[in-house]
């Protein structure tokens, strides 16, 4: 009888763990379960974090605010946040608002703001205002990113010397063998030949430029990018090591699966920590 109650017991406790719906798993490079507290000690031995998002995903949002404010309140004024959800030439607009020179109302009509910059962009800005911390707005403005797309990265050569303040330094490295750039082109079935990965490595190039512009020791950035900008170490952190392979660089890349108590073969070595969450996760708007 009291090996029939304690196999019964044991049956409920794992009908109720099997029944507990998660609304994510954080996981190791090699897919070993892991949690949030390690992360955050990791996190703030780092010179930089490069946190990889689903766009649309709340959860991955909710962490980004959460990390940032666990960072603060051991980093303080030398935690600086940098996004790719900003681009470079509104670098001054932005620095007006944090500041107090301007509005809401003036940044949403003078910045090329994104769709879910209210939801899931401005708590970010918001919280640097608030607590007087720098906010890099590090990505190409997208009139170059489409000039090297239609025209080639030779095109950029072409702009004057003020307008290219907003870009990496040229001529940029590229390397068409890097996974993040032979699958946007194996993806496209070659539409638009190398100038369409081309694009996307000007875009982490220069994510990476203003990174580094605005690092210095003792400081730790905290760069929020879509995954696919930063996943398997490429794409921004390459352009990091590049220039400084002594950088130490902490990557969160995400991820969706249908179930998510075990990751994924494809996903193992996403990121150093991969955020996963279910595949049905409800989405904070609609591209």
């Amino acid at each position: 009888m009291k090996r029939f109650l304690i196999l019964t017991a044991l049956s409920v406790t794992l009908l109720a763990f099997k029944s507990d719906k998660k609304a994510y798993q954080l996981f190791d490079s090699k897919g070993k379960e892991t949690h949030y507290a390690k992360l955050l000690e990791d996190a703030k031995d780092a010179d930089v974090i490069l946190f990889g998002e689903l766009h649309d995903n709340p959860i991955d949002h909710w962490l980004e605010q959460e990390l940032t404010k666990d960072l603060y309140a051991s980093k303080k004024e030398n935690l600086i946040l940098s996004t790719e959800m900003f681009e470079s030439d509104d670098q001054i607009t932005i620095d007006e608002y944090l500041s107090g020179d301007i509005s809401e109302k003036t940044l949403k009509d003078e910045a090329k703001l994104w769709t879910n910059f209210p939801s899931d962009y401005k708590p970010l800005l918001d919280f640097a205002k608030k607590n007087k911390l720098r906010f890099i707005a590090a990505n190409i403005p997208r009139r170059y990113a489409n000039m090297v797309y239609s025209k080639g990265l030779e095109k950029l050569d072409s702009i004057n010397g003020e307008a290219r303040r907003w870009i990496a330094p040229l001529p940029i490295l590229y390397d068409s063998t890097l996974t993040c750039y032979k699958d946007i082109f194996t993806q496209a079935k070659g539409h638009g030949g190398q100038n369409l990965p081309k694009s996307q490595a000007i875009k982490d190039a220069t994510m990476a430029h203003f990174i580094l512009n605005n690092y210095s020791e003792g400081k730790t950035i905290i760069h929020f990018n879509g995954s696919y900008h930063s996943d398997r170490h490429q794409g921004v952190q390459w352009y990091l090591m590049k220039s400084n392979p002594n950088l130490k660089v902490l990557t969160i890349g995400s991820t969706e699966q249908e179930e998510i108590e075990e990751l994924d073969k494809e996903n193992l070595g996403l990121a150093d920590y991969i955020l996963c969450t279910p595949a049905s996760m409800s989405k904070t708007y609609r591209p």
